[in-house]
């Protein structure tokens, strides 16, 4: 999935035409977060999606995601990313362990997996996250919604994420007890 890009806030590790050719050779690392709102009894009562415009012109719903910088931990790029996208006031709950819910492998063309980027092969490493705080789309995104996880899992809502994201979405659901 492409899309409209912001200035990276921490450019120093490749050039974007060294981030294009590594692209071009190397599975990169990326972290994907499924933000949710909890009860007082750790059930998930809302998604948060983001919704971005694509470079086709269409809006499409989207997860907190970014790359792993060189030298930062899993924990580090997760967090980084939240405050990236969701604001320094969403307050994120940081899973105790980082082992993600899944690992989701992303190609440029259509394969096995499902899931697809057309810049890259790129693996990430994806986690369901409750935040507490006040969250306001920040980056590309211009507006983040607060769904139940019964609308998130409507056919409409899942076919809005590009790339085979929605299924990534099911999967983190069924991962938090809201399996079909």
């Amino acid at each position: 999935m492409s899309s409209v890009r912001t200035p990276d806030p921490y450019p120093g590790w490749l050039s974007e035409a060294d981030l294009h050719e590594a692209r071009q050779r190397l599975p990169l690392v990326y972290v994907e977060a499924v933000p949710v709102r909890l009860d007082p009894l750790g059930c998930v009562t809302d998604v948060g999606l983001l919704l971005q415009p694509s470079d086709e012109g269409t809006m499409v719903r989207t997860l907190v995601s970014g790359r792993v910088l060189y030298r930062e931990t899993v924990r580090a790029a997760l967090l980084r990313h939240l405050e990236k996208d969701l604001g320094p006031m969403a307050l994120p709950q940081l899973p105790v362990s980082p082992v993600p819910f899944t690992v989701a492998e992303f190609f440029p063309s259509p394969s096995q997996t499902g899931l697809t980027d057309e810049r890259q092969h790129a693996v990430a490493l994806a986690y369901v996250v409750p935040v507490t705080g006040e969250c306001e789309p920040r980056q590309d995104a211009l507006q983040l919604s607060w769904l139940t996880p019964a609308e998130v899992l409507s056919e409409q809502v899942l076919s809005e994420f590009p790339g085979g994201r929605g299924d990534l979405v099911r999967q983190a659901l069924a991962y938090a007890g809201w399996g079909r």
